[in-house]
């Protein structure tokens, strides 16, 4: 499975803060927005992984990743000039797909929950169609929302409904087969002029092909869109990783315990930063292996 994170857009919810600068290169607590993402990817087994941004942020975006070596990763770009819709990443990013299935996330959605890896990893292998992952909200109106029958099967999609039928939002995580770019070329563009991913994830339900995996009790999904939002993301992280003693997608630490990089490389990246609190982490990470 290829991976995509789509960190594109004008982060006009967030100004001023992002006209000079992509809002996933801010930072949440101790760590730039992107972190949260890719380490979701990561956690999937995912090490193939295409960011997409604007022209003018990609150069920064390569700057802090790189080509993803140093992490076991395959990392690669792509522009994306203006924004026109979530289902256009697939277009985009068509030939890194190549024949795989893909897995794209937000670039500002933030997952944290116990048991997440071998859940990601268990529907990353097992995808028939597409796997949509539903977070129960108080506020479903100002979502994509999925609802669902008493035996859990998904059988209707609605896009930020007036009365919606549930509380299940759709999160910014979705799976899909290759055949995803074939349905992208053929979308028509919604009356904003984007292609929508809910159209993509309506013609799968039609077959029969859409999952809904809700992330009930035990899991947080925060969108870090807004200052607000920004905000309690960032006193959330600082909260858990303070009292529970590991830091939330820390990139290098994954990066060891799935298996991509050894204790040497973990300690040189760790090496780096080693006057910061997260450099330190990092390299108590590779000590204790």
């Amino acid at each position: 499975m290829k991976g995509i994170i789509l960190a594109g857009g004008r982060g006009t919810r967030l100004y001023p803060s992002t006209l000079g600068v992509s809002k996933q290169m801010l930072p949440v607590y101790d760590k730039p927005m992107i972190y949260y993402p890719l380490s979701v990817l990561m956690l999937a087994g995912i090490r193939e992984i295409q960011i997409i941004s604007s022209p003018t942020d990609l150069e920064n975006f390569r700057r802090l990743l790189g080509d993803g070596g140093e992490l076991g990763l395959t990392l690669t770009y792509a522009e994306q000039a203006e924004p026109r819709g979530l289902a256009e990443a697939f277009l985009i990013s068509a030939d890194h797909i190549g024949d795989d299935r893909v897995a794209l996330i937000l670039g500002d959605n933030i997952f944290h929950g116990s048991g997440f890896a071998p859940l990601l990893q268990r529907h990353a292998q097992s995808v028939d169609g597409c796997v949509l992952f539903g977070y129960p909200v108080p506020d479903p109106e100002r979502y994509g929302v999925g609802e669902v029958d008493e035996h859990g099967n998904l059988v209707s999609l609605e896009e930020k409904p007036e009365r919606p039928r549930s509380n299940l939002a759709i999160t910014g995580l979705y799976f899909y087969e290759n055949d995803v770019i074939d349905i992208a070329k053929n979308l028509r563009p919604s009356r904003r002029g984007e292609l929508e991913i809910t159209d993509v994830n309506r013609i799968y339900l039609n077959r029969g092909k859409a999952r809904l995996v809700s992330l009930g009790r035990g899991f947080v999904w925060l969108d870090a869109g807004t200052h607000d939002a920004l905000n309690e993301a960032s006193q959330y992280v600082q909260i858990l990783e303070h009292r529970q003693g590991v830091r939330i997608a820390c990139i290098e630490e994954i990066a060891l315990r799935m298996g991509f990089i050894d204790r040497d490389a973990c300690r040189r990246l760790g090496g780096r930063m080693a006057k910061s609190p997260y450099g330190q982490y990092v390299l108590e990470v590779a000590a204790s292996g």
